[in-house]
């Protein structure tokens, strides 16, 4: 599996294409520098680079890119073991359709979630810097005549999938890339961004608002929220101990859909996310009720990649529920 990486390594951060990549566990720290990798046994994997990682991504048999940003207190093992079954169940319901791309960056792993929760939160905005920096190496490498002619194109369709705290990282990357690379506007880069138990403000959706930038850089925002999702909840408490009140988007959806731009969709889980992960009912977009069998948020999931839309047959419509 290919990914990318912010996470320090056991070895030095300069990149040496083919060398030994190991995570330095007890670093959480934000590198500034990003690595491009593939995994490999016994946790020991190899830096490729940029320029091989992107060519392996255009030459792929597959479709479509998804890139997946896990969510807190996910070590890298952790990481790949959720996006491995990911990638099962996407070949599963259609082989060569939809390839998912890691991004890992720097979780705590000491003990205690609150603990845990400030250290991931603040690794989680400086990790903007380097990973709004990847989207400045594609955006050179899709332009480039050497890498991509004007006869042999990237044609692969990029989607996100963010989970959790991930959204953070999102929103605060596309931040850093409007404010530093492009102030008049970033390009539509994604197909489908896919906002799963989202660990950020409700309202961040809103025009205005700083996660406004992630709608205007998707064609469609499918935001999945359930009100019983406990992590969420230890979340907002966490929040309330440090003077911060504000329903989290993972639970009630957008606070107001109709000051949210008009691709950004709203899906209710609340009637299945617990049956597919007791007892927190957190990571319910993957396997249903039996692990390696597709669950309804995954099958909705992989319809939107499949077709491009959300609602394909009701142009208008921009919410639903997701039934057991």
């Amino acid at each position: 599996m290919l990914f990318i990486t912010n996470r320090f390594p056991d070895q030095s951060i300069r990149t040496r294409i083919g060398r030994n990549f190991t995570f330095d566990l007890d670093n959480n720290a934000a590198s500034n520098s990003v690595f491009f990798c593939e995994t490999g046994n016994n946790e020991t994997h190899t830096e490729i680079g940029s320029i091989e990682f992107l060519t392996r991504l255009k030459e792929s048999k597959y479709r479509q890119i998804l890139i997946y940003i896990h969510g807190f207190s996910n070590l890298p093992e952790m990481v790949f073991e959720g996006a491995s079954e990911f990638q099962k169940l996407c070949d599963k319901k259609k082989q060569n359709e939809v390839l998912v791309i890691p991004i890992i960056w720097p979780c705590d792993n000491d003990l205690g979630i609150v603990k845990d929760y400030w250290d991931d939160q603040k690794a989680a905005d400086q990790s903007a810097f380097s990973f709004s920096r990847v989207l400045e190496k594609f955006l050179a490498w899709r332009s480039s005549e050497k890498f991509n002619p004007e006869e042999d194109p990237c044609l692969k369709r990029i989607n996100v999938l963010a989970h959790s705290m991930g959204n953070r990282v999102l929103r605060q990357t596309l931040s850093a890339w409007h404010q530093y690379d492009l102030p008049k506007g970033l390009p539509m880069l994604f197909r489908n961004t896919f906002l799963v138990a989202a660990d950020v403000v409700n309202e961040t959706l809103h025009d205005g608002e700083p996660g406004e930038l992630i709608c205007h850089a998707s064609r469609n925002v499918v935001v999945y929220h359930a009100s019983d999702d406990l992590a969420l909840r230890a979340s907002k408490a966490s929040n309330l101990k440090n003077k911060i009140a504000s329903r989290r988007l993972g639970h009630t959806g957008p606070e107001d859909i109709d000051k949210t731009p008009k691709n950004v969709y709203s899906i209710d889980c609340d009637d299945v996310n617990n049956s597919y992960d007791m007892p927190k009912g957190h990571s319910y977009f993957r396997s249903g009720k039996r692990s390696g069998t597709p669950g309804k948020v995954f099958n909705h999931i992989f319809d939107c990649l499949e077709v491009g839309r959300v609602y394909p047959e009701d142009e208008f419509r921009r919410s639903s529920i997701i039934r057991d």
